[in-house]
């Protein structure tokens, strides 16, 4: 393993790669030595990524894909596979957020959330295992700090990430003798697209930036480079007897009482 680039000749398939964290990831996995295999729905963007990574000489393969149908998910870790001929590295980074309680939460917005943040990352999971265990590789999942801590208004987006915790804890421990680690990363509020996806309007989501500086002990919001930096650790040697770990980087957001 070298100092500069601790990833050298890992493959790594990073989902939701074509934005935010999954984007920073991709590129910050590249820049370590991995040649990454990109998941995404959007093609164009996902082009943009592959380029940048390949104008640093890195090695991309892309793969445009909605991971909810099965048939598709199982095709994206198949062609991974079969284009770099192994996989040492998966990170479950695609998901969404929408708002809603208990009370109006819609049972086809619930099961969407459910089957977008955590059915897909399972299932992958799934997919990935022969591959993982055959070269004794690692899986990073990326939670939220909802998935720590209880907040209103955004409910079965808390339960999915909580799911994807446990999930993550459970996979470490019966992983644990195949040589497999697993561990997912718990970010507060990160500067990315997910919020404006889930429907928040752009002056209303300046405000929850400007607003988030006072509820993250750290004065700020996140970046995801910053995130990518954890999750490139956690999947380097250099984390090789950390698993079943839920990592928070949230600026202190989840030490602190409902504000």
């Amino acid at each position: 393993m070298s100092i500069s680039r601790p990833l050298e000749n890992r493959i790594a398939l990073i989902t939701g790669a074509s934005s935010g964290i999954g984007r920073a990831t991709a590129i910050k996995l590249a820049r370590d030595g991995a040649r990454v295999a990109l998941v995404a729905r959007g093609a164009e963007r996902l082009r943009e990524v592959a380029a940048l990574i390949r104008s640093e000489s890195g090695q991309a393969f892309l793969q445009v894909a909605d991971l909810t149908d099965e048939k598709q998910a199982e095709r994206a870790v198949a062609a991974t596979v079969e284009h770099f001929e192994a996989l040492d590295i998966l990170v479950n980074s695609a998901g969404i957020i929408t708002n809603g309680s208990v009370e109006d939460t819609a049972l086809a917005a619930w099961d969407e959330m459910m089957n977008i943040n955590l059915r897909v990352a399972f299932h992958l999971m799934k997919l990935a295992l022969p591959h993982l265990i055959a070269r004794r590789g690692n899986i990073v999942n990326v939670s939220s700090v909802t998935g720590l801590r209880a907040f209103s208004g955004v409910l079965a987006y808390c339960v999915s990430k909580a799911g994807l915790d446990q999930l993550t804890r459970c996979a470490a421990l019966e992983l644990a003798s195949k040589g497999v680690r697993v561990n997912a990363v718990n970010p507060g509020v990160v500067v990315t697209e997910i919020h404006r996806r889930g429907g928040m309007e752009e002056a209303r989501y300046v405000k929850f930036l400007e607003h988030s500086r006072t509820t993250h002990p750290l004065g700020r919001v996140g970046e995801p480079e910053e995130i990518a930096e954890l999750i490139a650790y956690l999947a380097s040697d250099r984390a090789s007897w950390i698993t079943g770990a839920t990592y928070s980087i949230d600026g202190g957001r989840a030490q602190t009482c409902a504000r």
